[in-house]
């Protein structure tokens, strides 16, 4: 057996004894012994991926495990990309959940540790599925498992149960286009295994292509929470546990973007250019909105949620980038898109694991997600601090963070990109590189807000005043997350034969694009070289020059102590520090007309006179304007669909037998029009 094989087997193993750990055990050791194993599953995975990546590949064939059909499974470099990243995150966050769980949140259960590794465990076959039936089972097995897990806290909070309601619903619907999608394709193309696809894709009409491509496209945008199908993300993350929203949005929604991937470029071979403006447009679309709707977030986690979307969006320019250069014939810049896109993908799954990890430190420490509530968690928490620090850096995508690397890369493609003749090259692209640059700077001032006000201003609640540091396991957690950003931040290099290998999986046979010894990257196309390394230093010397230069010139300058006229106001308190309400209200401002935000002032007087306040109430919030327009209506359209049917349930049985006969006739009416 091979490494692939052998590690899959491992982590299938690994995961059925966390499970039953998680289910037989007391709770204390249910929840170390079951924390242990997940993370040993995650160390599997990440070799079986890290083995792919180097130019192993396995496949297997289990006609027993499932009916009918059977199950497939095969592994290649693409699928090892995806494989390594989610085990890479499984592993960080078993050591993690070791000691978030036992901190008294009720997540030591039986129910969720049970159900934690087999969600894990999916999050690593999914990739690995060879065929329809296999796919489609491995994904519905990770949603229903992830499910379980978003709504494990809903006797704590009733918004559980609305964020689990709607996860149910957007998911379900997402899988129903996916089985449109891919039965129809398998009908097609005569089988439904992978290599029967690829082998029947070319033979299929254009219609039936773009109808594929389409229905199964928008089920896995719906996984990737890309504008207007993202109404489930911001809801269930936030909701979810810190260690699950962590794999969610980290591994999970990743997923979405491997089944683009692998149906558009590799099953699909390609397609018009039409298909790709479609997945270039989208993305760069949430990009924009999700980073703007995270700098109106004063939720620490629903802030998090909406930069997914944001970084998602990013990924999906890029590889609908990739999807136009390839239907224009340029392979070599279309496997640099392509590359660009899962950089980004790897890159993002390190920095917003740890995010998510952090933030739920804060919520461990003090209950509190608000960011109007915390404040001076610097000197109570100071690795937790330090480590959100760092990941805050990759995601503003500014050197030395590990975000930077790959939107570089990005970019160099889409401004090489503007050579390839077309009308729809010189309009997206252009578009695209504005809405990455718009979105990079959205996302460093939602950094510094999240940074500024949760961890440096004075703290503005007893619970933020009291806040201690978390225990050694979840900082062990964060630390391996933050290890994997330092890495992929100084050696990106180091992926690059990975890179190029998966692409050349996906289809895109370009010729080897990109280059580099671990600490250089280089490209060939466009003849670029990024050294991340001397960039850091650089800046440590530069930012050592300053200090120095102010500590210099404050010696010469130095003043006596003295207190400053106050104007009789006296020293501030935390009410007059900035909120992350007051710093994001100049943005809401500049976009106004697309935020819409609601305002609503209710001013109540005394009894005895009008004049007379006795209370002011303001309430202020920043609703998601497209789901306002898009689904409120079909819900209030429904509801009262619902409602008027109502009076068909009479409770009468004779009136029930009546519906009955008159739909048997009517279908066999419809039965005798069709023949």
């Amino acid at each position: 057996m091979s490494a692939v094989g052998a590690a899959l087997t491992a982590a299938a193993v690994l995961a059925a004894v966390a499970a039953a750990a998680g289910t037989w055990l007391p709770a204390r050791a249910r929840v170390t012994l079951a924390g242990v194993c997940t993370a040993g599953l995650g160390a599997a995975g990440l070799t079986a991926g890290v083995a792919a990546l180097g130019g192993q590949s396995w496949s297997a064939d289990l006609p027993d495990l499932l009916p009918l059909a059977g199950a497939h499974l095969a592994v290649d470099a693409l699928s090892g990309l995806f494989m390594a990243v989610a085990g890479a995150v499984v592993l960080a966050v078993g050591v993690y959940g070791i000691g978030y769980a036992g901190g008294g949140h009720g997540l030591s259960g039986r129910g969720v540790q049970a159900v934690l590794p087999v969600f894990a465990l999916t999050l690593i076959l999914v990739p690995a599925a060879a065929s329809v039936s296999t796919f489609l089972v491995l994904w519905e097995l990770m949603a229903l498992t992830s499910l379980a897990l978003v709504v494990a806290e809903h006797r704590e909070r009733g918004s559980v149960r609305e964020a689990g309601l709607w996860y149910a619903v957007m998911t379900h619907l997402g899988l129903v286009l996916l089985l449109v999608g891919l039965a129809w394709f398998a009908a097609e193309a005569g089988g439904e295994t992978f290599t029967a696809l690829r082998a029947g894709a070319a033979g299929m009409s254009p219609a039936a292509r773009d109808t594929v491509f389409v229905a199964a496209g928008l089920g896995f945008a719906s996984k990737a929470g890309m504008v207007p199908l993202h109404a489930w993300l911001p809801r269930a993350h936030p909701e979810a546990p810190s260690h699950v929203s962590a794999l969610m949005s980290a591994a999970m929604v990743n997923l979405g973007v491997y089944g683009i991937v692998r149906l558009g470029l590799d099953l699909l071979g390609g397609g018009p250019r039409w298909w790709w403006w479609l997945v270039l447009g989208t993305g760069a679309l949430s990009a924009v909105y999700g980073i703007l709707q995270a700098a109106m977030a004063s939720d620490l986690k629903r802030l998090l949620a909406w930069s997914t979307s944001e970084n998602l969006g990013l990924v999906l320019v890029g590889v609908g980038a990739a999807g136009m250069f390839n239907a224009a014939g340029d392979r070599p810049l279309a496997v640099l898109a392509l590359a660009a896109a899962l950089l980004h993908t790897v890159n993002h799954a390190a920095f917003k694991a740890l995010l998510f990890c952090a933030a739920g430190s804060v919520l461990h420490a003090t209950g509190l997600r608000d960011l109007d509530r915390l404040g001076g968690l610097r000197a109570r928490m100071p690795v937790t601090a330090g480590l959100f620090a760092l990941a805050a850096l990759g995601a503003v995508a500014l050197p030395p963070g590990n975000g930077f690397t790959g939107e570089w890369l990005l970019l160099q493609t889409l401004i090489h990109g503007l050579a390839v003749p077309g009308v729809s090259t010189a309009i997206m692209l252009p578009v695209a590189v504005a809405a990455i640059a718009l979105s990079a700077g959205l996302a460093a001032a939602v950094f510094v807000k999240a940074l500024g006000v949760g961890f440096f201003a004075r703290p503005r609640s007893p619970q933020a005043e009291r806040a201690r540091e978390s225990p050694p396991t979840m900082l062990a957690g964060m630390g391996l997350l933050a290890l994997a950003c330092a890495a992929l931040a100084l050696a990106p290099g180091a992926l690059a034969p990975g890179l190029d290998r998966a692409a050349a999986a996906a289809g895109l046979s370009g010729g080897r694009q990109l280059s580099g010894g671990g600490l250089r990257l280089s490209l060939h196309q466009v003849s670029a070289s990024l050294w991340p390394l001397w960039t850091a230093g650089a800046l440590a010397v530069a930012l050592a020059a300053v200090l120095a230069l102010t500590r210099a010139a404050g010696r010469r300058e130095r003043r006596g102590q003295a207190r400053l006229w106050d104007c009789g106001g006296g020293a501030p308190t935390p009410r007059m520090a900035y909120t992350a309400t007051s710093f994001a209200e100049p943005l809401q401002r500049v976009f106004d007309d697309v935020l819409a935000p609601e305002q609503d002032v209710d001013i109540t007087p005394v009894r005895e006179s009008a004049y007379l306040v006795e209370r002011v109430r303001f309430q202020h919030r920043v609703p998601d304007r497209i789901e306002h327009r898009l689904y409120r209506p079909v819900l209030s359209a429904l509801t009262g669909l619902g409602t008027a049917a109502r009076r068909l349930a009479a409770g009468s049985v004779h009136t029930y037998l009546g519906y009955g006969f008159c739909a048997v006739v009517v279908l066999l009416v419809v039965l005798a029009v069709i023949q």
